[in-house]
């Protein structure tokens, strides 16, 4: 596709196998189609990797942050699962939105987690709300060590930001869907690689090899979840996309 922004005309002039159009700047259309080359070239300046929460590193798009916030408020689970620690960041954000509700408890799974990032982790504040586990997301024994830390009756979110290959996301699927409650989600995270496939720091197979084909698939095989973009509680625009690295990402269970 090809793009071309006049701003003295106030024009957005796409081109898409050989149809070319013309559209107004400051429209709906044109702020989709200028925000997904947006995401793509962030990306590849890793401008998700200049945010931090609260003191620790947090490797995501502010944008997915505040949805998943609005997510958390709504459901408010007892839960929140998160597959995948690196520095820490996105644990101890969850762990602040549960202590602002006054209600829940964060546990973090990554196969090896630094020992710098531990001791950072473990020092931090809001440490008690969390649980950490080291081991492999899909290893059995440590998938049912994680089952058995959720008490029943209790509301539970997962989400999977650890090895994004479509075959790891298909299994940590498999492996943690049974936990996830009504009308809540398991979120198959950065499933952007999609779009992402060709950009300078991108890889080819990322075109099929992505979170969001693990979740297309899952859910074709499990009709108790339905993938959808959870409603915005507060929207007084005309838009209605998620400007997201998290495309079909939120699978909700009935």
């Amino acid at each position: 596709m090809k793009l071309t922004i006049d701003t003295n005309s106030k024009i957005l002039t796409y081109e898409i196998d050989g149809r070319t159009q013309n559209i107004d700047l400051y429209s709906k259309e044109a702020f989709e189609l200028i925000s997904k080359q947006w995401l793509k070239v962030g990306w590849n300046q890793k401008y998700p990797y200049t945010f931090s929460w609260m003191g620790r590193p947090i490797i995501q798009l502010p944008e997915d942050m505040i949805r998943i916030q609005e997510v958390i408020y709504r459901v408010k689970p007892d839960v929140i699962i998160e597959t995948g620690i690196a520095h820490g960041g996105s644990l101890i954000y969850y762990a602040s939105i549960c202590k602002a509700m006054g209600k829940g408890r964060v546990i973090g799974i990554d196969i090896e987690i630094r020992p710098h990032n531990a001791q950072a982790i473990k020092a931090h504040e809001l440490f008690g709300f969390l649980t950490l586990v080291e081991g492999s997301s899909t290893d059995p024994e440590i998938v049912t060590r994680v089952k058995n830390m959720v008490k029943p009756g209790e509301t539970v979110l997962v989400i999977l930001d650890s090895n994004h290959t479509k075959q790891h996301v298909a299994d940590e699927l498999e492996a943690y869907y049974t936990l996830v409650t009504p009308n809540s989600y398991i979120v198959a995270t950065d499933g952007s690689m999609l779009d992402l496939f060709d950009v300078p720091r991108g890889k080819p197979d990322w075109k099929w090899n992505n979170p969001t084909a693990a979740a297309a698939e899952f859910q074709h095989n499990h009709p108790e979840f339905t993938i959808e973009q959870p409603e915005w509680p507060f929207n007084e625009s005309e838009l209605s996309l998620n400007i997201t690295h998290w495309p079909g990402a939120w699978l909700k269970k009935k």
